[in-house]
């Protein structure tokens, strides 16, 4: 029988802060002593468990490779549309290195209390041209800002590309605001498919 993972997404000083509320106080290099011993490490979860075989798996990715094919033929777009990682806003600490006159100085711990806002980069690729284009919001990944994304697209770059277009092959992964399968969706971008 597998073992199964003990886990936490709380950082050492996060920990050190939840044990003093409780009334244990303990430093963050306490803590981090203690999960070493504990034989804690930092890992990145990795996504090997099968969720098992569904018997329609192959039918619709032969229907999307068939439609894109019919599509490459025509004059119309083939566009895929999904919302990216979404970033608080606020002087925190980013992945990767830039150039500087000086150290860069953040806040030594990303909350979201301390954050400005939230943005949220929804993105639209033109598989035919091999063109992205990303809309940055501010409020909420809702249908109708996906549907809102989608018609800011093809009024700015959509239409001159495009001007034969009788038809457009959405593609839209299974989850989010732009789910395919959701009646909110697919109510929101009915009005834009007829402007």
């Amino acid at each position: 029988m597998r073992e199964e993972a003990v886990w936490t997404y709380l950082s050492p000083p996060e920990i050190a802060e939840q044990l003093a509320d409780r009334g244990t106080p303990v430093c963050a290099d306490t803590v981090r002593n203690l999960l070493d011993e504990l034989g804690f490490v930092q890992r990145k979860a990795q996504k090997r468990l099968s969720m098992g075989a569904s018997p329609f798996r192959n039918v619709q990715f032969e229907n999307i490779a068939w439609l894109k094919a019919e599509y490459l033929e025509s004059n119309d777009p083939i566009i895929s549309m999904d919302t990216k990682k979404k970033e608080h806003l606020g002087n925190f600490c980013r992945d990767g290195r830039l150039y500087a006159t000086k150290a860069i100085q953040t806040f030594d711990h990303d909350f979201t209390s301390a954050a400005d806002g939230l943005i949220i980069p929804h993105g639209l690729y033109d598989c035919k041209r091999n063109l992205g284009h990303i809309t940055l919001g501010f409020s909420h990944d809702t249908s109708e800002f996906a549907c809102d994304s989608f018609l800011l697209w093809w009024r700015r770059h959509g239409e001159a590309a495009y001007p034969r277009a009788k038809s457009i092959l959405l593609l839209c992964d299974g989850g989010g605001s732009n789910n395919a399968r959701h009646y909110i969706f697919k109510g929101a971008i009915a009005p834009v498919a007829h402007k």
